[in-house]
C-alpha cells in the first residue's frame, strides 16, 4: 500500500539520493530525470512552499543538481541549512580535517574503485565499485581514527562510511524547519531511503506526520514504505486535491 497522497497542508522533505535521483558508481555521475524539476516546483506550489531538500550532500550539490531550483534545503545530514527565508547555517569544521584526508586518501589511492569524498565539512569513503572492501574500510577508518573520537562522528550508509562533525543529524534539520515558516505547525512528511534518514523518520513520527521508507529492505522507523526512485515519482505526481 503506498503511503498517504501529499495533501497542501503538509510540510514536505525529501532526501535526494536514493529517493528523488538514482545511485550511481560516484556521487558526480547522478544525473536527475529530466521531469524531476517539474515534480519538484509542482509539489513545493501544491504544499504552499513547505517543501525542503534534506540530504547528506552539500548545499551546494544539492542547487547544482537541481539547478535553477534553490529551494529550502539541509546538507551534510543536517550540518548546513538554508531556511525558506533564504537565511544559511553553514556547517562547524571537521576536527583532525587535514589529517583525516591524507590518511584516508592515501588508503583510498591504494585501492582502485575506492573513492574519498571531499564534502569540505565531512569526509566520505565509497566503496559501491569494491563491496568486497566493506571490512577493510571500516577498519581503515577506525585505525585512522585511533580510538580519538573527540568531535567526529562516523556514519554508515549505503556502501559509504562517513566522518562528519557531531552535533546534528536529519532529525534536527527537520525539527528547525518546523520551528518557521512556512513549515510550521503542518504535518511533517519525510521520504528517504538510507540509515542516514532515520533520525529524521523519528521526527516526524514524533510530530504525528508521515514517514517513507524508500526501498523494501531493512529494518526502519519508517511505517510506509515506497519501492524505488520511480514510485517516489509517482507519489509526487499524485498530489491531493
Amino acid at each position: 500500500m503506498n503511503p498517504p497522497r501529499i495533501s497542501a497542508g503538509d510540510a514536505l522533505f525529501l532526501d535526494l539520493d536514493g529517493t528523488l535521483v538514482g545511485i550511481a558508481p560516484a556521487p558526480d555521475a547522478v544525473r536527475p530525470a529530466s521531469h524531476l524539476l517539474e515534480l519538484l516546483e509542482r509539489a513545493s506550489r501544491h504544499v504552499g512552499s513547505a517543501l525542503a531538500i534534506v540530504s547528506g550532500r552539500p548545499i551546494r550539490q544539492i542547487d547544482s543538481m537541481l539547478a535553477p531550483l534553490a529551494l529550502p534545503a539541509a546538507g551534510l545530514h543536517g550540518l548546513e541549512r538554508r531556511s525558506a527565508g533564504g537565511a544559511y547555517s553553514p556547517p562547524p569544521a571537521l576536527p583532525r580535517f587535514n589529517e583525516l584526508r591524507a590518511a584516508l586518501g592515501r588508503f583510498a589511492a591504494d585501492r582502485p574503485g575506492l573513492l574519498l569524498e571531499d564534502k569540505g565539512a565531512a569526509l566520505a569513503l565509497h566503496y559501491r565499485a569494491r563491496p568486497e572492501l566493506e571490512a577493510e574500510a571500516i577498519a581503515a577508518v577506525e585505525a585512522v581514527l585511533g580510538g580519538k573520537r573527540g568531535g567526529i562522528a562516523v556514519q554508515h550508509g549505503k556502501a559509504v562510511i562517513e566522518l562528519r562533525p557531531e552535533g546534528a543529524d536529519k532529525g534536527a534539520a527537520v525539527a528547525a524547519f518546523m520551528s518557521e515558516p512556512p513549515f510550521a505547525g503542518r504535518r511533517p512528511v519525510f521520504t528517504g531511503d538510507d540509515i542516514t534518514d532515520e533520525a529524521a523518520f523519528r521526527a516526524v513520527r514524533q510530530r504525528g506526520g508521515v514517514a517513507v521508507r524508500v526501498g523494501r529492505e531493512g529494518a526502519t522507523a519508517a511505517e510506509w514504505r515506497l519501492a524505488d526512485v520511480a514510485a517516489v515519482h509517482a507519489w509526487l505526481a499524485d498530489l491531493e486535491g
